[in-house]
């Protein structure tokens, strides 16, 4: 009898490689009357598989992707020029309520 053993590394590999799905709903109900429901929903795979499947949500997540120059997203320099330029209409605007106290 031939006992083959598995390791963690092995397991993650086939985990990532095929995906695993974890789904499960909470219900909160006080005298059958539901007051709250909360749906999760746990994906685990690889960053490759995700893109297969259609999920690359983090490619445009602002919190995620420092932003470049092309494909929509600003440079640092246009944010700069962009930050500066609402500064400058922001104490215009102050200027104009001050105007118009007086």
């Amino acid at each position: 009898m031939q006992h083959e053993s598995t390791s963690i590394i092995d397991i993650l590999d086939r985990v990532l490689d095929k995906g695993l799905v974890v789904a499960g709903d909470i219900s909160i109900s006080l005298a059958n009357v539901e007051l709250l429901t909360i749906r999760i929903r746990l994906l685990v795979c690889s960053i490759d598989k995700a893109e297969q499947i259609g999920l690359n949500w983090w490619r445009y997540d602002r919190n995620l992707v420092r932003p470049t120059h092309g494909g929509g997203q600003l440079d640092t320099g246009e944010v700069q020029r962009l930050e500066s330029r609402i500064a400058e209409l922001e104490r215009e605007l102050a200027r104009t309520k001050t105007a118009k106290k007086g």
